[in-house]
């Protein structure tokens, strides 16, 4: 087990991001699954607990648990679910990654889960024919982060053209069009959250986008706050750095002088005795001295 706990760990390591993030998802879905499972088997009501990880609409529901806004994200309704969600993170990721970065497709997916979920707390608390039913309303899954990569990316390079069954080349920017048409004219019908937090996710991406050409970039700055996040939960180290005052230059010059005595001594030593008459400490001094 520890085995195969430490190849996944190194396969891990070395994947790109959308394969790590892949991962995640998978990970927690199986988790979430197995602790449902055990709360089966002893009849515990495990959904009040998967719910605090669930995004509500509800302003007061999100108040008590505002670490929905990033785990909504990383959790799917079904398997189903996940495997849609995990299809299109692989085509979208797989395209961003040939024209940008890791850590710009990272902030994508964070901040076009963000940004979706904010546009369906938005609308649902603000527009009256959702209004009614904010008080329940939940929303899950990685769609609106998914579709903040893919509109993203047909927004980089709109004349991309992708092979797709039974359709042939079709550029991105149509592809991301079709998406976009869909969800609003899905709104009425159904999963009415869904679609909400999509369309914010889409939204994210194509600003981010022109955000990056006009030369503003927010990944470096999401980077140093995740490096120093990961930081602050590493175990510190009992070793003290310890910072020494810089030689001046009599003392540099003086240091100089005196280790250039001690290896004209060794050398004089070595022509009348050799050099297997040294000691250690003599060889050690002789050889650090070559090395400058």
């Amino acid at each position: 087990m520890k085995k195969v706990f430490n190849n996944f760990k190194a396969e891990y390591a070395k994947g790109s991001i959308v394969n790590k993030l892949t991962y995640i998802n998978i990970i927690v879905f199986a988790v979430i699954n197995i602790i449902a499972l055990f709360g089966y088997m002893f009849q515990t009501d495990i959904y009040l607990f998967v719910r605090k990880l669930y995004l509500p609409a509800n302003l007061t529901s999100l108040i008590n648990q505002p670490w929905s806004l990033i785990t909504y994200m990383f959790l799917h309704s079904g398997l189903l679910h996940l495997f849609f969600n995990l299809i299109w993170l692989h085509f979208g990721g797989k395209l961003f990654l040939q024209y940008l970065n890791s850590k710009q497709l990272l902030t994508t997916y964070v901040f076009g889960g963000i940004s979706g979920g904010l546009f369906f707390i938005l609308l649902y608390n603000y527009v009256p024919v959702f209004k009614p039913f904010a008080v329940n309303a939940l929303a899950v899954g990685s769609s609106a982060s998914v579709y903040a990569i893919m509109i993203a990316i047909a927004t980089y390079t709109p004349n991309y053209t992708v092979q797709m069954p039974f359709l042939g080349l079709i550029r991105l920017k149509y592809i991301a069009i079709f998406m976009i048409t869909m969800d609003l004219v899905s709104i009425p019908k159904e999963n009415a959250g869904g679609h909400i937090a999509h369309i914010g996710g889409a939204i994210f991406g194509y600003f981010y986008i022109n955000q990056i050409r006009k030369g503003r970039d927010i990944s470096d700055n999401f980077s140093s706050f995740l490096q120093k996040l990961s930081n602050t939960f590493k175990p510190k180290s009992n070793l003290k750095t310890v910072h020494s005052r810089p030689k001046t230059d009599y003392e540099y010059n003086s240091d100089k002088s005196r280790v250039q005595k001690e290896v004209d001594k060794i050398l004089e030593k070595i022509a009348t005795s050799g050099y297997d008459s040294l000691s250690k400490e003599e060889k050690a001094l002789l050889f650090k001295a070559s090395k400058k």
